[in-house]
């Protein structure tokens, strides 16, 4: 079968009400921003170029209603988002610190995110897809678990390139040791994976990122990207391990920079057109770097998706700061 979109997406699509100073009578003040990890980097791909779709379910509610439109503003697909209305569209809210760094609080129990059911997928988008990128927010609960675990099993069997952020929020889950069991368990689908530095150590009980990216990619990875924050990114395959650095900024917000680097370093790999054992130390690089320059642009805004940048501004950087 042709494949016909560049990356689909599946999992959470919510509301961040992020912390955007006080009233006049003290109070503090939240901003509604759309977000979803999945939404954020197909954001990305799309203001690159590529031609995206979502998976998932929102309430039929006046924020599942906003979030659809936002979608559809950026270029996404949006013909498999759900509009439930037994459920409430799922809401985070955010608090953020001096360093931009942020503490989540959500409004899930359940949230409409956590009701897919593998019977509303369609299997056609799935095998149309050149990626087909997930998370472990949906694994948190029945029925978005088994739905998610059958698209994987689709797109792969459909040759996709399955992409993986396991996106650990603690409060979402019973307990620590049932999320790394839970987070771990997907790792063999995967083609590629993002992951955060404090994660790969979750996962692994490793003491140095180095030793978590070897045991990732030992449990059936061909790729494992380890962002660092301002450090940049730790890219490691079978052939060997690099760090590549990140860029300087004043981070505002941190919200979507995970997912915008990945956007980015994704896109940067459809460009190439080249499968991931193709893949020499240059055009890896190329990824990184333009997963970086994503991620610094958009941690100098507040928000998830608003927050990311155009192609125009990732360009432009990308010239500005490497040297031809």
């Amino acid at each position: 079968m042709e494949k016909e979109v560049d990356i689909v997406a599946l999992g959470e699509l919510l509301i961040d009400f992020t912390e955007a100073g006080y009233g006049k009578d003290g109070m503090k003040l939240f901003e509604q921003n759309p977000g979803g990890a999945p939404a954020n980097l197909l954001t990305v791909a799309s203001h690159m170029g590529y031609r995206t779709s979502f998976i998932g379910k929102v309430g039929k509610d006046m924020h599942g209603a906003f979030l659809k439109r936002t979608l559809q503003n950026e270029g996404i697909a949006v013909d498999h988002l759900i509009e439930d209305d037994k459920y409430f569209t799922t809401l985070a809210f955010v608090e953020i610190d001096e360093n931009g760094e942020r503490k989540f609080s959500f409004a899930r129990k359940p949230g409409a995110d956590t009701q897919l059911r593998k019977e509303e997928l369609d299997p056609t988008l799935l095998q149309k897809g050149k990626i087909f990128h997930f998370g472990s927010l949906s694994l948190t609960d029945e029925p978005a678990k088994s739905a998610t675990l059958e698209a994987v099993h689709i797109a792969k069997d459909a040759g996709a390139l399955v992409s993986y952020d396991p996106n650990y929020r603690a409060s979402l889950w019973r307990n620590e040791q049932t999320a790394v069991q839970e987070m771990k368990a997907v790792i063999p689908f995967a083609d590629v994976m993002k992951v955060s530095d404090e994660e790969s150590l979750l996962l692994t009980g490793k003491n140095s990122y180095e030793e978590a990216a070897e045991e990732l990619l030992s449990m059936g990875p061909e790729l494992i990207a380890i962002t660092l924050g301002s450090d940049g990114v730790l890219v490691a395959t079978t052939d060997g391990k690099e760090q590549i650095r990140g860029f300087a900024t004043e981070a505002v917000d941190t919200t979507g920079a995970g997912d915008s680097f990945w956007g980015g370093f994704l896109s940067q790999f459809l460009s190439l057109n080249k499968a991931i054992d193709e893949m020499d130390w240059n055009d890896l690089r190329a990824c990184a770097r333009q997963g970086n320059a994503v991620a610094c642009l958009c941690v100098q805004k507040r928000g998830g998706i608003p927050a990311i940048p155009k192609k125009r501004e990732v360009m432009e950087f990308l010239n500005q700061h490497i040297k031809k």
